[in-house]
């Protein structure tokens, strides 16, 4: 209850408001001892709402706590007198009060225990951490109502066993303890304390001004396994109070539940202060938006306390193979984290971490080895860690750094640490980062059909061996694409060469090799900016490297061509075009890398986002010419369209735009026969669901009904290459099995480091024998025209791994 913004709903003469002026800081046990001795042992004063307003609400749900009949008298009994008088015995037909055990803290000099005691309720603990207000109430209610409890003790650390109330009875104690100065840190441990010592089904109940900061605590921290209602309280008639009292309700439940929030009242006819309704409305309307998220996941998530383990819990004890999806947060934090908590499926190895955080971005928290089980899995086996916690970050991380997050994150994760691990060891924080020493965002734009997609260049932290062996001592820019709706998936990366800066690197490393050694201080002070410096330079005047793959999956599909090697050895020889569709552009590097090298084959592209065409073209330096031809269209419907002996009907019926290309290679002969069927097919398109483990392709890609309009549209001679990015073996094999159904030839590439596999499909019955493709492999250099010798042979070194498909 912040003194500066909260006031006391009722009206107050002014002596009164002169001593409330003594109070000061609220959550201050000395300040508290001279409001209650300035106002002496009878005079009474209610926080926000007397009994004749708050009986209505709260004895209903107070008599619900007990299974047998309502201890409430009749509506034409009179109410108690609000001074002091003794007390009736209790009503013979209200016996089952007494067993509704209810706790009051933060109690004050409130008549609201008095009355509910004379009502027939006995089982009263009330709380103060004031000794002058314990002991007044003691005397004041020790004849009349002997029953009653009173005990001086810090709400915020609580002297009693789990679970032993069905009620707690707050009115305006946590607004107390909610000093907006002072931050969140009382109020979380005193509602803690709350959680822990109500029974199960038991009712927390909230008298409450219900402001922002209140809010921001209250209704996350019963976000899990309570059932929450909110009820507003009427004043008296007389009074035009600023700000509205309301009574929020949590039920206790089961801890795996998320349920959203039931006000009792409606929203626009709140008769309050507009600022304290729109603050109300706001907070519980968001509140109940992160709620629906939690409902529509059918991931069992905790919050930790709810589930009773923590330092002293089960989770001290590794137990192989567990997993546990929690809510991290309380205590000094100010977030919550969604967390998963893992222990080796062997514990009898050797690790490199025996208690390991890993921290995800909120970007790519919705990829398939971050959300699924078998990702997760994956992640542990990688890191080499006994037990992993994965931190799923969200928005509400988003302005902090490392740092921030490992400060906030420490004391949480502290509670997972496992009994027989080492407690004065740095626990490892580990991030899901993508190796980039530096980038530079070069263009950015949103596509109808795509989303946003980004244009960056890059300086990474490694490069593979491969590219260090062709070129040596040179510091690589590398240009992406990139769809944020894919983010971690780069779809094309580009080599960026430029003269003026090749020549003036060559001739800073000449004056680095013969001026005398600096300090590694310095020189480790200077490579951030040099690193910088390269990719500023480029910028100013670059060029794609189309004679180079760097994407290593493109080099996997172009190995793959040693498949039908004879085939376009005798189309090469004769003159005669090789018949290629390439279905999804990305920047356009594979198709402008097969035009250069590859001069039989007559390439088709086929892309459905002209924004992505339209970035190829001016920012990768993609072009097209009589042998390369891109089309907007649906790649699906691109071939099967092609087997319809009219060119006109082609474009209707695909919905094509642009240009087609030449009619007899394209389309169709003039004497209305079917085209000549393709000879290579391509399918290079990223999913736009990544959370169903599968990257790429889209799932169109590989149903069986796709699988038998390639086959038709495939010569006999014809090879289907498909790029499958997944972590998933099982979601590979599926792709695999489908496949199988409709060709007779299949083989298969398995990139090393990568999580690509470029699978391969022949329309032939001919059986390659597996020896053929290592001969193949060295005779299609012979095929391709390389300026780069070593390019040439890393192409010919991918065949030779080229394994067929048992």
């Amino acid at each position: 209850m912040g003194k500066k913004k909260t006031q006391n709903p009722n009206p107050k003469p002014q002596q009164e408001e002169d001593l409330l002026s003594t109070l000061g800081d609220f959550t201050k046990r000395e300040n508290w001892d001279k409001f209650f001795t300035l106002r002496g042992t009878d005079d009474s004063f209610e926080w926000y709402a007397e009994w004749p307003q708050l009986k209505p609400s709260l004895l209903p749900l107070l008599s619900s706590s007990s299974s047998a009949p309502s201890p409430s008298p009749s509506p034409s009994s009179p109410s108690p007198s609000p001074s002091p008088s003794p007390s009736p015995s209790p009503s013979p037909s209200s016996p089952s009060s007494d067993k509704v055990q209810i706790l009051v803290p933060g109690c004050g000099n409130s008549r609201l225990s008095e009355h509910l005691y004379d009502v027939g309720f006995h089982d009263i603990t009330n709380l103060d951490f004031s000794k002058v207000v314990i002991s007044d109430m003691l005397r004041r209610n020790v004849r009349d109502r002997p029953l009653m409890r009173w005990r001086v003790m810090d709400i915020t650390s609580m002297q009693f066993a789990d679970g032993t109330f069905d009620v707690v009875l707050d009115k305006g104690g946590l607004d107390a303890l909610m000093e907006p100065e002072f931050g969140q840190k009382l109020g979380d441990q005193y509602l803690s304390e709350v959680k822990r010592v109500l029974k199960s089904g038991g009712k927390f109940i909230c008298l409450t001004l219900a402001e922002s900061h209140i809010l921001g605590l209250l209704l996350p921290k019963f976000r899990f396994g309570w059932k929450m209602t909110l009820h507003c309280i009427p004043q008296k008639p007389s009074s035009k109070p600023s700000l509205s009292t309301f009574m929020v309700v949590a039920v206790k439940g089961d801890s795996y539940v998320v349920d959203e929030i039931v006000s009792s009242f409606d929203h626009s006819s709140i008769d309050c202060n507009r600022e304290q309704a729109q603050g109300l409305y706001t907070a519980i309307e968001a509140e109940n938006e992160i709620r629906k998220g939690y409902l529509d996941d059918s991931s069992l998530i905790s919050p930790l306390e709810d589930l009773g383990i923590g330092a002293k819990g089960e989770l001290l004890e590794l137990v192989p193979g567990r997993r546990v999806l929690l809510i991290l947060g309380g205590g000094g934090s100010f977030f919550r984290y969604r967390a998963v908590v893992l222990d080796a499926p062997s514990q009898s190895l050797t690790f490199s971490y025996h208690f390991g955080v890993l921290l995800v971005p909120r970007t790519r928290v919705r990829e398939w080895l971050f959300s699924s089980e078998e990702g997760q899995w994956m992640l542990v086996e990688s890191a080499k860690a006994a037990r992993l916690i994965i931190i799923l970050l969200d928005s509400s991380h988003a302005n902090l750094n490392m740092e921030e997050l490992q400060k906030d994150l420490s004391p949480l994760v502290k509670l997972l640490e496992p009994e027989n691990h080492d407690s004065g060891v740095h626990i490892p924080f580990m991030t899901a980062g993508d190796g980039i020493k530096h980038r530079k965002i070069v263009h950015q734009v949103t596509s109808d059909f795509t989303g946003p997609i980004v244009v960056e260049d890059v300086i990474y932290e490694n490069v593979d061996d491969h590219l260090a062996s062709i070129f040596p001592s040179k510091e690589l820019v590398f240009r992406r694409l990139s769809f944020q709706r894919t983010e971690s998936l780069v779809q094309s990366e580009a080599l960026l060469i430029n003269e003026r800066s090749e020549a003036h690197g060559d001739e800073a490393r000449r004056k680095k090799s013969i001026t005398p050694g600096k300090s590694k201080k310095k020189e480790k002070q200077k490579t951030k900016q040099s690193q910088q410096s390269v990719i500023n330079e480029l910028s100013k005047s670059v060029e794609v490297d189309h004679t180079f793959v760097a994407s290593s999956y493109h080099t996997g599909i172009i190995a793959g061509f040693t498949l039908i090697l004879p085939y376009l050895e005798s189309m090469a020889s004769g003159w005669g075009k090789v018949e290629t569709v390439v279905i999804g552009l990305g920047a356009g590097l594979l198709p402008m890398f097969l035009h250069s090298c590859m001069e039989f084959l007559q390439i088709q592209v086929v892309e459905l986002d002209p924004v992505v065409s339209r970035l190829a073209k001016e920012y990768f330096g993609f072009c097209e010419d009589e042998r390369l031809k891109v089309h907007f269209a649906d790649g699906i419907q691109f071939l099967k369209n092609l087997t319809i002996p009219n060119q006109q009907e082609l474009g209707d019926i695909g919905g094509l735009e642009g240009n087609i290309g030449d009619r007899n290679s394209v389309a169709c002969n003039a004497g209305n026969q079917p085209m000549r069927k393709l000879d290579i097919i391509v399918v290079d398109v990223d999913s736009s669901d990544s959370s169903s483990g599968l990257s790429c392709p889209a799932a169109d890609f590989v149903e069986d009904s796709f699988f038998a309009v390639v086959k038709d549209a495939l010569s006999e001679q014809g090879l289907l290459i498909i790029n499958v990015v997944s972590r998933s073996p099982s979601i590979k094999e599926m792709v695999v099995s489908r496949m199988r159904m409709v060709f007779c030839h299949l083989f298969s590439l398995e990139l090393e480091d990568d999580v690509n596999e470029v699978v391969f499909a022949l329309n032939s019955n001919i059986c390659v024998v597996d020896e053929n493709i290592i001969e193949a492999a060295s005779q299609l250099q012979k095929l391709l025209k390389f300026k780069n010798p070593v390019q040439s042979q890393g192409i010919a070194d991918m065949a030779e791994k080229i394994r067929r498909v048992k």
